[in-house]
């Protein structure tokens, strides 16, 4: 396909300016850029161009988009004409507190909502992203122990299978990280953390249920023992869309919390944003979350400040379309509602997994919301790789479960079915593996050479990564 600039043709135009109607001004010459090449097409250009581009991907609106731990679920519309509506979309974010009082009690309200959900008594909306929020919460933690004059606390405890973006963000917050080791069902061996942690522990960061989609059993007893040592319990809220509604973090033992409002609560991450990752914490941490934050008096909605706030992480208030959408999803699915997706996620996830068991091994257990497949199996086998069967199920109108994580899980494949896919959808994945199974065994070939009708086959692994070609 060429690209925009490749189908320029000089002196087309495809818009037609209305005569100049002011002073024309001369810029100096030093201001301008020298050189400067823009494709000149027509509107219908312009158009069939971007129509035949968007013909060319796969979004979450195509079909089944199992991204495990990503969370890509369908978004409803009805948030996305909410969040643009004018008085919303066209707020200035400089504009002051006393002209943006639906704004600041949008904040206010979705703040509440999300206290409550999590369990917790105060809420930031600034962190943009689920790591800003990660970054966010252990400046926090680092914030509370100096203020308690307890600075020999220099070490965070992260669990083995957690989110590669938990010890980033631990890391770039100035703490020293400790690996905790998994046990053999996937949850926390709490003999390696009763070995681990001490009077240097800052703080646990837990996923809650884990990457493997498993839900920590000893978790009551993982909080008493962070706690008894003077530690702080921080949940990862990537996946609490398998638990909201059904149990709260705060009741875990846990004491802040970040939450992925594009990936629970609407607006799937798709393309690299934008997303929004509030902090919640309990009262205790309330004075270290980031500044200015929203709060209430006689006369309506202002900002205001703590003394020991870890300062602005934002430049405004977060990206306030993505809470928006949040808001309407919360308030059209009610306690219940949001309950029920939380249960569905989970049996869609069971559903699927028992349905391929016969043919992938799957171990023991009951999952959460999303199982995670070792190929090792049928790669001793057959040489049919994870990256071979993700391939294979693009050939097949699916997109790709997440591959090779969590780590400890040897040639890993992730899946999530999400609480939006049908039965006849789940079905029809797991027909597609187990055709993906038989022609790993009948002919391998087949499947180390897929995709086959796609725009873009396979590419050469490392010689992409070492020599992006951008254009097709």
């Amino acid at each position: 396909m060429k690209t925009v600039f490749e189908k320029s043709v000089k002196g087309r135009c495809g818009v037609m300016p209305a005569a100049l109607d002011v002073e024309r001004y001369d810029f100096d010459a030093d201001r301008l850029r020298d050189g400067l090449v823009l494709p000149e097409l027509s509107e219908p250009e312009v158009a069939a161009h971007y129509t035949a581009l968007s013909k060319r991907t796969f979004g979450v609106d195509d079909g089944f988009y199992p991204l495990g731990s990503c969370t890509m679920k369908y978004n409803p519309k009805l948030n996305e004409e909410i969040a643009a509506l004018p008085g919303f979309r066209d707020a200035h974010p400089l504009a002051r507190a006393d002209k943006m009082q639906g704004s600041l009690a949008v904040i206010d309200t979705l703040s509440a909502y999300l206290a409550g959900i999590t369990g917790m008594d105060a809420v930031s909306l600034q962190p943009c992203a689920g790591a800003h929020g990660e970054f966010t919460a252990m400046l926090m933690v680092h914030a509370y122990h100096r203020s308690r004059g307890d600075e020999g606390r220099t070490k965070v405890l992260i669990p083995d299978s957690a989110h590669g973006t938990n010890p980033a963000s631990a890391a770039m917050a100035g703490f020293e990280v400790v690996t905790l080791a998994s046990a053999p069902d996937g949850s926390i061996d709490l003999a390696d953390l009763r070995l681990k942690v001490g009077e240097d522990t800052a703080a646990l960061m837990l996923t809650n249920p884990s990457t493997l989609g498993k839900f920590e059993k000893h978790v009551l007893e993982v909080a008493d023992i962070v706690h008894e040592a003077g530690g702080l319990m921080y949940y990862d809220g990537a996946n609490l869309n398998a638990v909201m509604g059904v149990v709260r973090p705060g009741d875990m033992g846990f004491d802040l919390v970040h939450l992925n409002l594009h990936k629970t609560f609407s607006a799937p991450h798709g393309g690299g944003g934008p997303g929004a990752g509030p902090v919640c914490c309990k009262a205790e941490l309330a004075a270290f979350l980031p500044d200015p934050q929203v709060v209430r008096d006689k006369k309506g909605f202002r900002f205001g400040r703590s003394d020991w706030s870890v300062g602005r992480v934002s430049a405004f208030y977060g990206n306030f379309g993505v809470c928006l959408k949040a808001l309407a999803y919360i308030v059209t699915l009610g306690g219940k509602g949001l309950r029920a997706a939380a249960e569905t996620a989970v049996l869609n996830a069971n559903y699927l997994r028992e349905k391929i068991s016969y043919f992938y091994p799957v171990g023991e257990g009951r999952c959460m919301h999303e199982f995670v497949l070792s190929m090792r199996k049928l790669r001793d086998e057959t040489g049919v790789t994870a990256l071979d069967v993700a391939k294979g199920l693009i050939d097949r109108g699916i997109h790709p479960p997440t591959m090779y994580f969590p780590l400890i899980v040897e040639d890993a494949l992730m899946f999530e079915p999400t609480e939006t896919a049908s039965k006849e959808t789940l079905d029809a994945a797991a027909a597609a593996l187990k055709e993906i199974v038989d022609l790993a065994y009948t002919d391998p070939a087949a499947l180390h050479s897929a995709p086959h009708n796609t725009p873009v086959g396979r590419p050469d692994e490392a010689g992409a990564a070492r020599n992006p070609v951008v254009k097709g």
